[in-house]
C-alpha cells in the first residue's frame, strides 16, 4: 500500500478523497495507473477533494455526491483498503442460496455472469468530532461508497485506524 493511501485510511488526509476503479469498470486504466497506485484488479487514486470529485465524475459518469446519497441507506461491506467490497445483494442472494444448498458464502467478485464486483469506490475522511458523538467521537471516520456490477450502490463507514 502506498504512503498516500496509508495516510488517507489513517484519517490523516481529510481534504483528500480516495477513488478506486476496477479494471473492468473504466477505460484508460494505463493512464490512471501512471498517476495512482496499481492494485490487484484496479487502480487507487488519492486526490484533493474538488479535483478528486471532478475526476471521479469524468471517469465513471456519476457525481460522487449522487452516489453517496443513493448508497447511504444501503449498508454493505467495503474493503478496509477501499479496493472493493461485498455487495449486499450478493450476501442476500448467498443467504437464500444457502437454504437451498447452492452456495455457502457471499460472493465479492465477478462470477461467470459478471455480477457482484465493486466497479468503483469513492471515499473521504471526516475528522473526529466529539460534539456529534457516536462513531465520530471515537476518532476520524472513513466514509466509503461503492457501486456493484449489478448496479447496487452501498456504503460503510468506520473509525480510521492508525
Amino acid at each position: 500500500m502506498d504512503e498516500k493511501r496509508e495516510q488517507f485510511l489513517a484519517g490523516e488526509r481529510p481534504d483528500d478523497v480516495l477513488l478506486y476503479f476496477d479494471e473492468r469498470a473504466v477505460d484508460g486504466m494505463d493512464r490512471l495507473a501512471k498517476v495512482g497506485e496499481s492494485v490487484d484488479g484496479g487502480v487507487v487514486l488519492i486526490l484533493p477533494g474538488k479535483e478528486g470529485r471532478s475526476a471521479f465524475q469524468r471517469a465513471v459518469g456519476v457525481d460522487p455526491m449522487t452516489l453517496a446519497q443513493s448508497a447511504m441507506d444501503n449498508e454493505g461491506e467495503i474493503d478496509r483498503g477501499c479496493i472493493g467490497g461485498v455487495c449486499p445483494e450478493s450476501a442476500e442472494r448467498s443467504s437464500a442460496d444457502v437454504s437451498s444448498g447452492e452456495r455457502s458464502e457471499p460472493r465479492d467478485d465477478a462470477d461467470e455472469d459478471g455480477d457482484h464486483h465493486a466497479r468503483f469506490v469513492f471515499a473521504f475522511a471526516e475528522e473526529q468530532n466529539e460534539e456529534v458523538g457516536g462513531l465520530y467521537a471515537e476518532g476520524d471516520v472513513i466514509h466509503a461508497y461503492a457501486r456493484c456490477d449489478c448496479d447496487t450502490t452501498y456504503s460503510e463507514k468506520w473509525v480510521a485506524e492508525d
